[in-house]
């Protein structure tokens, strides 16, 4: 389905999506942060904190020394308190992701993968490359709801243009 080069790739574009975005949001007033804006999980950094949240949630299915969210599912939007700590567990997690990609085979893609989910209460199986596959997807899908806040905001987003991403990120 996918290859450990897709895996790469797409870690390079997360780290470099999330830089842009923490670049943008920093600048941000907690006000303006916080707002509903009509969203999906209602602001900016519910979102951020959803993603981030997911991606911590699946790391851990894969990799022994990320640690699992407390709070289960609850905590989706509220998984970091401010800002500064979003950014900070952001780039921890986004280097790790990038660390992991580089330890995957493609044999290990092809392989599944079983956890316990807390949203269904029953135990999964999934290949694991659909499961990191999903990841990815899930990050640029809520990304891009955070594009459309920060236009309705003012505010210019990031270039998310896989095409357009620098050679040396």
């Amino acid at each position: 389905m996918i290859s450990q080069e897709y895996v790469l790739q797409m870690s390079r574009y997360n780290m470099w999506q999330n830089n842009q975005l923490n670049d943008v949001v920093q600048l941000m007033d907690e006000v303006d942060l916080v707002a509903d804006r009509g969203a999906f999980f209602g602001s900016i950094f519910a979102t951020l904190n959803h993603i981030l949240w997911g991606d911590t949630l699946w790391m851990n299915r894969w990799c022994s020394d990320v640690q699992a969210s407390k709070g289960g599912n609850a905590v989706h939007k509220t998984f970091t308190p401010n800002i500064a700590a979003w950014a900070a567990a952001r780039s921890d997690l986004d280097g790790h992701i990038r660390n992991w990609a580089q330890t995957l085979s493609n044999d290990d893609l092809r392989g599944d993968i079983e956890w316990s989910s807390e949203s269904l209460g029953k135990t999964m199986v999934q290949p694991l490359g659909l499961c990191v596959l999903h990841m990815f997807n899930h990050q640029i899908h809520h990304r891009g709801q955070i594009s459309q806040m920060l236009s309705a905001a003012g505010l210019t987003p990031p270039v998310s243009d896989l095409v357009f991403m620098p050679e040396d990120v």
